[in-house]
């Protein structure tokens, strides 16, 4: 027996995965309102014949693989995609290698071995634009057709618009890079968050009177560079605060860097794992004059960001526990 939301991987015997699962299968990168609807299909089609439901995903993204020079945005990397996969009532994710062997691998050979095969499933739910197998030859137009033959009930889900705005990974990582964190939040369904350890910086916010949380966000992150309200996660402890990510003009203009001010907070953070929730984004990155002109600007922007927090709803990630498998 699986524990709760277990991540089944290509080591995991197939004797540990319940037969006649149903899956969501997809790249689920965000976790956004259309993945919600391909994994609420899966969840309901898994409710009617009283099996669990999975989501089915690949380590590293198919782009990543295909191009492994060109940075890659990703919205969610692999541990927080899973959280927020656990927190939708899945029973598990099913985290398939992407590698040289699968991305030749056919799309009916996919779905005949890995899926039916290995898995056992019973149905599968996808988006209207998902692909796989070699060469893309897979798409939901092919598992409609097979699925009498193959004994499977599949569900296709149709596109999803928040007020005329198709949802989308891509439209999404455009948001983040213009800054538009509204935008992003609506079509999320839940603020863009990034998750990473605390670590030890040049400790001027400290001599400025505004002590930082650093997180070093990776290279292919495409967050448009400012300071923004944040509200932050803490081992089941919620703060609000200010962030400035970006290159520091007025000192270094070193290699990107997320710093967090939580308000009203006294503690050591250096080693701990913070969840940074982006909230509305307060101005430009700029380069100042001197520290007095500085120190004031950030006076302004942590009074700035308290009122925005203030008036945004009080939302946060829904985060579930992950339970790796028992190999």
């Amino acid at each position: 027996m699986l524990p709760a939301f277990s991540v089944i991987r290509d080591t995991t015997p197939s004797s540990a995965i319940p037969p006649g699962s149903v899956v969501a299968l997809g790249n689920f990168d965000g976790v956004h309102l259309g993945h919600r609807a391909v994994i609420n299909a899966a969840l309901e089609m898994g409710r009617r014949h009283g099996h669990p439901a999975f989501a089915v995903t690949f380590e590293p993204h198919p782009r990543s693989f295909f191009s492994p020079n060109t940075p890659q945005f990703k919205l969610t990397e692999l541990p927080d995609k899973l959280r927020l996969l656990a927190a939708t009532g899945l029973a598990g994710a099913v985290v398939m290698t992407f590698d040289a062997r699968r991305a030749a691998t056919p799309a009916m050979d996919f779905i005949n071995h890995d899926l039916i095969g290995r898995l056992g499933i019973s149905g599968i739910s996808v988006g209207f634009d998902f692909h796989f197998g070699k060469g893309r030859s897979g798409s939901p137009d092919l598992l409609k057709r097979e699925a009498p033959r193959l004994g499977l009930e599949v569900h296709i889900q149709p596109h999803i618009d928040v007020e005329g705005r198709a949802v989308s990974s891509t439209a999404i990582r455009n948001a983040l890079g213009q800054g538009e964190i509204d935008e992003a939040t609506a079509l999320l369904g839940y603020p863009w968050f990034i998750s990473g350890e605390v670590i030890h910086g040049e400790k001027r916010g400290r001599d400025l009177g505004y002590p930082t949380a650093n997180i070093r966000l990776g290279p292919a992150c495409g967050l448009r560079h400012g300071i923004y309200a944040v509200r932050v996660g803490r081992d089941g402890e919620r703060f609000e605060g200010v962030a400035s990510f970006g290159t520091r003009p007025t000192f270094d203009n070193g290699a990107p860097l997320l710093e967090v001010f939580l308000f009203d907070f006294k503690g050591d953070l250096y080693g701990r794992r913070l969840d940074v929730a982006f909230i509305a984004f307060l101005r430009e990155e700029l380069k100042f004059d001197g520290v007095d002109a500085l120190i004031r600007q950030m006076n302004e922007d942590s009074a700035r960001a308290r009122a925005a927090l203030a008036a945004a709803p009080e939302a946060f990630p829904r985060l579930g526990t992950v339970a790796d498998s028992p190999v």
